[in-house]
C-alpha cells in the first residue's frame, strides 16, 4: 500500500507541473520558449534591476518566422505560469528580411537568477496588442528607438515627447535603424515631463558609435540661464558637466564601435557608466532646468560662452528618465541590446497538437469544480490504495494456506505438533498463512496442558471444546483484519456520486448566475461551464464505479479465506477428536475385552 501510494503521489506530482506548463490560449498553434539569464552562465547583474523592457531579438538563426502573421500582431508574451501576459511594443517585424525586434516589460529582473517566457505565435485572427506606453515604466519620460525613416523621432511613453526636429536615418545600427549626427542637432522638447527641478533624479542613456573622435562632441546638452548639463566625448572620453565643473577622464569609447553611455543623478552626485561600467562620478546636484535640450549638438549658449562640437556619428535607442535607474538594469541594457546579448536565450519552437473535446471542458472548469475534483481525486486514491493493497494481501494469504494445507495432510498420522515442531513450514508461509495461526494457537493450548501435567494421550471433550474456542478467537481476529478499511470503500461507493453531483449543482448555479449578470444567454455562453459541471458528477461515478467492483471482488475474496478457516477448524478438531480423544481409548479397551 506504501509503495502504491508513493508511486501515485510521484505520478501526481508529475502531471501537476504539466498542468501548470499548458497551453495559454488554444487560439495560439505555436509557442516559443524564451530564458532570461541573470546568472553566471548568462550575464551576471551584480544586484537586482527590477522592473525592466528587455529587447527580444528575432532572426533567421534562432526564428523561422513561419506560421506568423506578417506584421507580427499575434506575437504574446507570456510569463512562466502560462497565464499572466506581459507587455510587449514591436519596433521592427520584417519576415522577409527575416528580422524583428521587440521589446517585452518584465515585472522583475533579480539578481542572479534564470527566468523563463513563452512567446506565442500563430493566430491569424489575433489582434495587434503591442503598446509602448505600457511596456515602458510611468518613470520614463522619453524613449527614442529611431524606426522612423527620415523624420522627427517619435516618443514611445505616454508623455509624447516627439522630436522637434528631423534625423537622418541611419540602417544597421546596434538596433534596427539608428539617427545619423553630424551637423543640426535633434532637438527635444521643453515639456513639463522633461523638467528637472533642482537636485533631482534623473537618467539618460542612449548608444552612440563616433566615426571620428575630436574634441569636445556633443551627446546631450541641456541649457537653462547660467546653468547647464552637457554630456559629451573629448576624444573618445565620455564626461558630464554641470556648471562648468566637468567629471575626470573615465573609460573611452572607440571609433566606429558602439558603446552604451548612461548618465545617472541621484540628486546630489552625477555618474557616468561606459558599457554598463561606472566609469566616472561629479559631486554636483542636478541644476534646475526645464527648457529645450539637444541630442548631438549644442545649444546657443548664454552670454556667448564655448559651444560643445556636433557628434560625427550615429546614436540609437535615447531613453531619459526620471528617475535614478540602478546600476544593474543599466548593465542589463547595455549587454542585451547588442548584437550579442548574453542576458536572453532562446528556446525550441513548440507547436500545439491540438485539444481534445475533454481538454476544452477541463479548460472550462472553475474553481469550485476543481475543489470537488481534487476531493475525488484523494477519495480515488485512497479506495485504489485499499483495493490494491488488500488483493495483495489476500492473495499471498490464499497461496499460503493452500501451501500449508498439504503440509497438513501430508502429516496424517502423525502428532498434531509435529508440523510446529520440525519446522518443515516455510517462514513465508507461516507469515502469510490464516490456517497457521489457527493451527499455531490449537498446538499452543495442546502444550500448555501437557506442561499442566494433563495426558494428551486421552483428550476430553471440554478441552477439545476450549482448543476450538480458541481457534475460533484467533479466526474472528483473522475476519475483523480482513474487513478492516473495507467500510471506506463502501463510503466512496456511496459518497463519490453525490460529491461529484454536489459539483455539478454548484457549478450550474454558476452558469446561470454568470450568464445572467452578463445580460446573454446562449448555447456559446453556458455550454462550457455546463459541460465543466457535469464533468463533476462524471468524475464522481468514476471513482465510485471501480470501488464498487474492488469491494465486491474483495469481499468474496475474504469470504472464501473465511470458509478455509471455518473447514480447518472443523477438520483440526475432528482430527484431534479421533487420534487423542478419550473416545479414541474407550473403544480401544472394548475391542480388546471381545
Amino acid at each position: 500500500m506504501r509503495r502504491f501510494l508513493l508511486v501515485a503521489l510521484t505520478l501526481l506530482s508529475a502531471f501537476l507541473p504539466g498542468l501548470a506548463h499548458a497551453w495559454w490560449q488554444p487560439d495560439w498553434a505555436y509557442r516559443k520558449a524564451i530564458t532570461i539569464d541573470a546568472t553566471a552562465k548568462g550575464a551576471p547583474l551584480g544586484g537586482a534591476a527590477g522592473r525592466a523592457p528587455v529587447l527580444v531579438r528575432l532572426h533567421t538563426g534562432n526564428f523561422s518566422f513561419d506560421g506568423v502573421n506578417e506584421n507580427g500582431s499575434d506575437l504574446r508574451f507570456v510569463a512562466a505560469d502560462d497565464k499572466t501576459v506581459l507587455n510587449h511594443q514591436i519596433e521592427q517585424f520584417d519576415p522577409l528580411l527575416g528580422i524583428a525586434l521587440v521589446w517585452v516589460d518584465l515585472p522583475q529582473l533579480p539578481a542572479d537568477s534564470s527566468q523563463s517566457l513563452w512567446m506565442y505565435y500563430g493566430n491569424p485572427k489575433a489582434p495587434s496588442s503591442g503598446n509602448g506606453q505600457l511596456t515602458f515604466d510611468p518613470d520614463y519620460a522619453l524613449v527614442y528607438h529611431f524606426a522612423e525613416s527620415n523624420a522627427a523621432p517619435r516618443d514611445t511613453t505616454a508623455y509624447g515627447n516627439h522630436g522637434q526636429t528631423s534625423i537622418v536615418s541611419a540602417d544597421a545600427a546596434v538596433i534596427g535603424k539608428g539617427a545619423r549626427m553630424g551637423g543640426d542637432a535633434l532637438r527635444l522638447p521643453g515639456s513639463p515631463s522633461l523638467a528637472w527641478r533642482e537636485g533631482a533624479p534623473l537618467t539618460v542613456s542612449l548608444w552612440v558609435r563616433p566615426e571620428q573622435l575630436g574634441a569636445q562632441q556633443a551627446l546631450f546638452v541641456r541649457r537653462d540661464g547660467a546653468h547647464e548639463l552637457l554630456l559629451g566625448v573629448d576624444q573618445g572620453v565620455p564626461f558630464v558637466q554641470v556648471d562648468g565643473r566637468r567629471s575626470a577622464p573615465g573609460t573611452p569609447i572607440q571609433a566606429g564601435q558602439w558603446s552604451h553611455v548612461a548618465l545617472r543623478s541621484d540628486g546630489h552626485r552625477l555618474t557616468l557608466l561606459v558599457g554598463g561600467r561606472v566609469a566616472a562620478t561629479l559631486e554636483a546636484a542636478t541644476p534646475a532646468l526645464s527648457g529645450s535640450a539637444a541630442i548631438g549638438a549644442d545649444l546657443p549658449a548664454d552670454g556667448g560662452g564655448a559651444r560643445l562640437t556636433a557628434l560625427n556619428g550615429l546614436i540609437d535607442e535615447l531613453r531619459v528618465s526620471k528617475v535614478a535607474r540602478p546600476d544593474a538594469l543599466l548593465l542589463a541594457d547595455a549587454v542585451s541590446q547588442g548584437a550579442d546579448s548574453r542576458l536572453i536565450a532562446m528556446g525550441a519552437d513548440e507547436r500545439q497538437a491540438g485539444k481534445s473535446h475533454f481538454g476544452f471542458i477541463v479548460a472550462a472548469m472553475p474553481l469550485d469544480a476543481w475543489i470537488v475534483v481534487a476531493i475525488l481525486g484523494l477519495m480515488m486514491l485512497g479506495s485504489w490504495a485499499i483495493m490494491i493493497g488488500k488483493g495483495r494481501r489476500f492473495g499471498a494469504t490464499s497461496r499460503a494456506n493452500q501451501a500449508f494445507m498439504q503440509h497438513f495432510r501430508a502429516a496424517a498420522g502423525a502428532p498434531l505438533d509435529q508440523l510446529a515442531r520440525d519446522g518443515s513450514v516455510d517462514a513465508g508461509v507461516r507469515g502469510d498463512s490464516s490456517l497457521w495461526r489457527l493451527y499455531e494457537v490449537a498446538v499452543e493450548e495442546l502444550r500448555r496442558r501437557h506442561d499442566l501435567g494433563y495426558d494428551l494421550n486421552a483428550v476430553s471433550a471440554a478441552t477439545i471444546g476450549a482448543i476450538r474456542a480458541a481457534m475460533d478467537g484467533v479466526m474472528v481476529r483473522e475476519n475483523e483484519q480482513m474487513n478492516r478499511r473495507m467500510n471506506w470503500l463502501s463510503t466512496t461507493i456511496e459518497g463519490a456520486p453525490y460529491v461529484g453531483l454536489f459539483g455539478t449543482v454548484i457549478g450550474i448555479m454558476l452558469v446561470f448566475v454568470v450568464a445572467a449578470m452578463a445580460g446573454a444567454v446562449d448555447i456559446n455562453s453556458v455550454a462550457p461551464g455546463m459541460a465543466a459541471a457535469l464533468l463533476c458528477t462524471a468524475a464522481g461515478l468514476g471513482v465510485a464505479i471501480p470501488a464498487l467492483f474492488g469491494y465486491n471482488w474483495l469481499a468474496s475474496r475474504a469470504e472464501a479465506i473465511g470458509a478455509d478457516m471455518a473447514v480447518f477448524v472443523d477438520e483440526f478438531s475432528t482430527r484431534l477428536a479421533e487420534e487423542q480423544g478419550e473416545g479414541r481409548h474407550e473403544r480401544g479397551a472394548t475391542l480388546r475385552s471381545a
